[in-house]
């Protein structure tokens, strides 16, 4: 007997109807309908966010408060520091923020800045490993937003743009049609084609600098990590006040230090 696939075009990966828990994956949607812009949602809020019915939703935001993932009231449900778990156990056993951390510090105590380490997640890179120096201690959450496990759109950031050209064409127009492009300067990227030159121009020079596409004042300048088989897995940036780094900087004496740090990484990945 044949059974049917499902396909996850975010993941890439299949997986036959038989061994799909659609329970699990229900719940873990519910996880991921929190977020910034909403912290505490009730049964109907979930239940427009993930296609869940109202009352199913209901019964997945009890379980969970019941296994302590959320919390609430008689109307509102929120995440608990319960969730951190799947975070730190991602942080304290893959190699990558491992092995990254002891080079990033010495970036950092190079050049007196900040340098991070993101992978794409669907429309978002997520940091995943950043210097720190214990001089810094009161820098540990970035004015940036570059902290571990924040999320910021992939289309206005170098980072993002870094992951996103590697991608083949077809797949940047299927993230596209996706995600769009929102504005949030007047600077980022409005227009289709414009982003696919973009992106065909950073997959050839092999860096990207991006200059205050996501946030006013901020310029970035990121390069890919490759694993041994020439694969993207990964984006190594600094981000920077332009009233405190130019341009002309970032590429003449910050630009060599990453690529000879994404260099070291790819030999050990």
């Amino acid at each position: 007997m044949r059974y049917q696939q499902i396909h996850n075009s975010s993941s890439g990966e299949s997986i036959s109807n038989d061994d799909y828990i659609a329970g699990l994956a229900k719940g873990l949607a519910l996880l991921e309908a929190f977020g910034m812009e909403r912290q505490k949602l009730n049964a109907s809020q979930v239940s427009a966010r993930t296609g869940i019915s109202r009352t199913a939703a209901r019964r997945y935001l009890r379980t969970l408060k019941f296994l302590g993932y959320l919390d609430g009231d008689e109307h509102y449900f929120w995440l608990t520091h319960k969730v951190l778990r799947f975070s730190s156990s991602y942080l304290s056993s893959a190699s990558l923020p491992k092995v990254a951390q002891p080079m990033l510090n010495l970036l950092s105590a190079q050049t007196s800045f900040t340098f991070s380490i993101a992978v794409l997640d669907e429309n978002e890179v997520v940091p995943i490993a950043r210097s720190y120096l214990a001089q810094q201690d009161n820098l540990r959450i970035s004015p940036y937003g570059m902290h571990l496990g924040n999320r910021l759109p992939a289309h206005a950031t170098s980072t993002g743009k870094v992951l996103l050209a590697a991608l083949t064409h077809d797949e940047q127009k299927v993230w596209f049609d996706r995600h769009g492009l929102k504005r949030l300067t007047p600077y980022t990227i409005q227009d289709e084609a414009d982003f696919y030159q973009v992106l065909q121009q950073v997959a050839q020079q092999d860096f990207c600098l991006s200059q205050e596409e996501h946030e006013l004042g901020i310029h970035a300048l990121a390069v890919p990590i490759y694993a041994q088989q020439s694969k993207v897995v990964a984006a190594l940036n600094i981000i920077s006040s332009t009233t405190k780094t130019t341009d002309d900087y970032l590429l003449t004496k910050i630009l060599p230090l990453l690529q000879d740090t994404a260099r070291e990484l790819r030999n050990v990945l």
